[in-house]
């Protein structure tokens, strides 16, 4: 059995949830999806989607930031299903919860719009009942109970103790706990058999509850049988046919930031896949990840696609999670480049859990310009690409968005973060490059060598490709043969096979120069002992784009020269 709760290794386990606070915000998650999917297929006298959302949340949970920006959201959209129970036993690893914290918390969760009801007793069911169904009846809002427990309760030695927090009891305190409650057999995992009776009771009430709700599903199938098929179809996760249909293609001439070209992508993609729902962090126009004529998702509209999560990137992430892992909805949810740090633990958790989660990440590099160092992601591509089964694509231009968009809804094997510019970009003549479905492999020749075999391989991603394709004519005028490689994605291309990757990369041309303008580390694999990375290793500085660039060495001037000293070519 896992130390910390992991989806899919123990059976009933609905979420991961071993970092504190991310259980919460996937629980909102959850009473979204719902929310949502009931207002879409629920109508006519049936509602095959009803159900309420409970989680438990302890001290470390409550006092995690996380949770703060989740139940904020979960009170705004008065997310009546939801319910939540604060297991208030006042011990955490260091000691008692009032070594750093004393907050009123009940009063909090008010102050978020919550429904809050409090139980003295942790062992008082019959309280602990009653406050269930108060909270059932709290319609308009989230409601949580906060209960006073007591950790290790019974152990004459160890209860209200933090020993017993992250320590077993040891078999001389098991003893002790089991005497003092009056345990009748020292037996280790003995069950009495009137509380297993009691428990294949619930067993039995189950069953009867699920015929029930089959009842009223088949009452729903035989009313409405093609929303009940478009609901089977959503909750296994398959695409609709033709969903695809509409994914429009760029002519070559005007140069298209990627962020714009996502944007009408993601709105032909919208109107023939229903379940595609989600929103940014307070960046929308920025962004540009609004489903047009879609409707707010909001209290009193749970019918509507765009969700509006506020300036609060980690809690966006916990709660994209949960939509996920509902099912029915397929969620995105955006921000700049820079602001994948905030949100890093459940884009971790996402990969871990291998959902399918989609991340529009614009602003993607020093190209952003004069918004500066802060907001110029350096490190974040690596990072990103750096957590197992997390695609990362970064587009050159916008039939390879258009590509990555496909790539993204079809993926249903763990989380794809889109990295999108800001500035322009040219849209590449695919008439004498290479096609953009090379996408789906991650990495494909855009421009075979000109003027023989190629000597030297240029490869990069995003918007360093135009500047690799300008150095390669002036590679050409020098009598220097260069092949150039568009690499939107190193993980799909480690996917491939072998022979698919020496193809693009043949081993007997070990000259090779990678040129992105984000941290290096990831690319000395593909470049091998015998080539060179231009990358950035120091953060960006506040200027247009263009002279950020220049200044920095990411020119197609930059690269002749480290291509002609790598060849030992220098005049």
């Amino acid at each position: 059995t896992p130390g910390h709760p992991e989806h899919g290794i123990t059976p009933g386990i609905e979420t991961t949830t071993g970092p504190l606070g991310q259980g919460v915000g996937n629980a909102v998650g959850f009473a979204i999806a719902e929310a949502h999917l009931a207002a879409v297929f629920n109508g006519g006298g049936h509602k095959p989607v009803e159900h309420y959302t409970y989680f438990i949340a302890s001290d470390g949970d409550i006092m995690e930031g996380v949770s703060h920006e989740a139940s904020s959201l979960a009170g705004h959209l008065r997310l009546g299903k939801l319910i939540g129970f604060y297991d208030n036993n006042h011990i955490t690893i260091e000691g008692d919860t009032d070594l750093a914290f004393d907050e009123d918390v009940g009063a909090r969760y008010e102050a978020y719009g919550w429904h809050v009801q409090h139980v003295d007793d942790g062992n008082d069911l019959e309280a602990l009942d009653r406050a269930i169904g108060e909270a059932k009846a709290a319609t308009d809002r989230p409601s949580l109970v906060v209960v006073r427990t007591h950790i290790a309760f019974g152990s004459p030695n160890k209860v209200d103790t933090p020993e017993a927090h992250g320590s077993p009891l040891g078999e001389d305190e098991i003893r002790l706990t089991k005497q003092a409650l009056g345990w009748p057999s020292a037996e280790p995992f003995f069950v009495p058999e009137d509380a297993l009776a009691e428990w294949r009771k619930c067993r039995d009430r189950g069953a009867e509850l699920e015929a029930e709700w089959r009842g009223r599903y088949e009452a729903f199938q035989a009313a409405r049988p093609d929303r009940a098929k478009e609901l089977e179809r959503r909750n296994r996760g398959e695409l609709p046919a033709g969903w695809d249909a509409g994914i429009p293609s760029f002519p070559p001439g005007k140069p298209v930031a990627t962020r714009n070209a996502s944007e009408k992508v993601l709105n032909a993609i919208a109107a023939r896949l229903p379940e595609l729902m989600g929103g940014a962090a307070d960046l929308a126009p920025s962004t540009k990840t609004l489903i047009k004529d879609a409707g707010d998702f909001a209290a009193g509209n749970y019918a509507g696609r765009n969700m509006h999560f506020g300036i609060r990137e980690h809690g966006m992430g916990t709660v994209l999670n949960g939509m996920a892992l509902h099912g029915g909805i397929l969620p995105y949810g955006a921000t700049f480049l820079i602001f994948s740090d905030y949100m890093r633990p459940p884009i971790r958790l996402a990969s871990l859990m291998e959902r399918q989660v989609i991340y529009v990440f614009t602003h993607d590099s020093i190209g952003l310009g004069e918004d500066g160092p802060t907001h110029q992601p350096i490190e974040m591509l690596a990072l990103l690409r750096a957590i197992p089964h997390l695609t990362v694509l970064r587009p050159a231009d916008a039939n390879e968005t258009a590509e990555a968009w496909r790539v993204a809804i079809a993926h249903h094997h763990g989380p794809v973060a889109l990295a999108l510019s800001r500035q322009n970009l040219a849209v590449f003549d695919r008439s004498t490059l290479g096609a953009a479905s090379g996408v789906a492999k991650g990495a494909y020749i855009l421009s075979e060598a000109k003027g023989g075999k190629p000597e030297v391989i240029l490869l990069a991603s995003g918007s360093e490709v135009e500047i690799v394709l300008a150095a390669q004519d002036k590679l050409a005028a020098r009598e220097l043969p260069a092949r150039v490689v568009s690499v939107p994605s190193l993980e799909l291309f480690a996917r491939e096979p072998e022979s698919y990757r020496n193809e693009v990369l043949p081993p007997s041309i070990r000259r090779r120069v990678a040129v992105e303008a984000a941290h290096p580390m990831p690319w000395y694999r593909w470049v091998g002992d015998q080539g060179e990375v231009i990358g950035l290793t120091r953060f960006g500085a506040s200027a247009p784009y263009e002279r950020i660039y220049r200044e920095l060495g990411f020119t197609p001037d930059a690269v002749v020269a480290r291509v002609e000293r790598l060849l030992g070519r220098e005049s």
